[in-house]
């Protein structure tokens, strides 16, 4: 599988797993490095996590996976988030759910998770979503601190927007590295609001979260998920799909901006979907089609 150079050091696999929904798929540790062994077989070594994915429980099913086979760490790249707290256990006193970017809760954060991951090193640390409090000069301070303890290698954000990522940068002396947000014919916000643009001029490699719009392209009758699909059926048999999940794919790799897919499902034969997509490919017309269905009207 086509690897992609994230920053000096960092390279990603073309197709990311997503463990958002570790905890649903009860696999044991012995069942997980197997899964983990079999997407590594498939050219994926990139996976995804957050603190708060699984209520606060999926890093650590994780780290208790990679426990079991510890070499496994060195074949993948390990990304993870912080900055938004969940009313729970781990926080019974919030009144609701909120962000929290200030220094101190990030490096509580990613001390929780190098422990509940059973690892050293966090590849990639991402600021969850953007916060309307947010300092980003505390944010730098963390950043900053978390790299010189060598216990974050790189550092990005998920969910920004041109200004907010801009922000941010502004006050760090490192690179952020990519932005993980959600695009498919169905969410088409970031080419509207120039974040797409942002990351073509600073060739900064998107991740993108839910490339199949959380399923609703094949089960919604709405007028946006009827049309979208019957255009993925049309350009499916025009490249040679074998589905209508590849098309998606398809679709987001064709782009230039060197977008990175996370599949997200425990089932090995839905990942291998994912990366037989990257075996297709389709013409800058195709890829409008697909484009104007989700838009709902012509380009001007």
């Amino acid at each position: 599988m086509k690897r992609i150079q994230i920053a000096e050091g960092l390279e990603f696999s073309q197709i990311i797993h997503g463990l958002w929904r570790l905890a649903e798929w009860k696999m044991t540790s012995e069942q997980l490095v197997t899964f983990i062994e079999e997407c590594i077989d498939l050219g994926i070594t990139t996976f995804d996590h957050a603190d708060i994915y699984g209520g606060y429980t999926c890093e650590e099913i994780f780290g208790k996976a990679l426990a079991l086979k510890p070499e496994l760490r060195e074949k993948i790249q390990i990304v993870t988030k912080c900055g938004i707290k969940l009313k729970s256990s781990k926080f019974p006193e919030l009144k609701m759910n909120h962000y929290d970017t200030s220094k101190e809760h990030i490096l509580m954060s990613v001390n929780n998770s190098l422990q509940n991951l059973q690892t050293d090193y966090i590849d990639l640390l991402l600021i969850h979503r953007p916060n309307p409090f947010m300092n980003p000069k505390k944010i730098a301070e963390a950043f900053n601190q978390l790299h010189s303890e060598g216990k974050v290698r790189h550092f990005g954000v998920s969910n920004f927007l041109p200004s907010q990522f801009n922000a941010l940068q502004a006050y760090l002396d490192m690179p952020l590295v990519t932005n993980q947000i959600e695009v498919s014919p169905m969410q088409l916000e970031h080419f509207e609001k120039g974040t797409i643009d942002l990351l073509l001029e600073k060739d900064i490699a998107p991740m993108i979260w839910s490339p199949l719009a959380g399923g609703q392209i094949f089960t919604s009758q709405s007028e946006t998920a009827v049309r979208v699909r019957a255009m993925l059926e049309e350009i499916s048999s025009e490249i040679g799909a074998n589905s209508i999940d590849e098309v998606l794919y398809a679709w987001l790799l064709a782009h230039p901006a060197k977008m990175m897919p996370i599949v997200g499902s425990g089932k090995i034969e839905r990942v291998k979907t994912a990366v037989e997509s990257t075996k297709l490919s389709m013409t800058a017309e195709q890829w409008l089609r697909i484009y104007v269905a989700g838009m709902g009207h012509n380009l001007p």
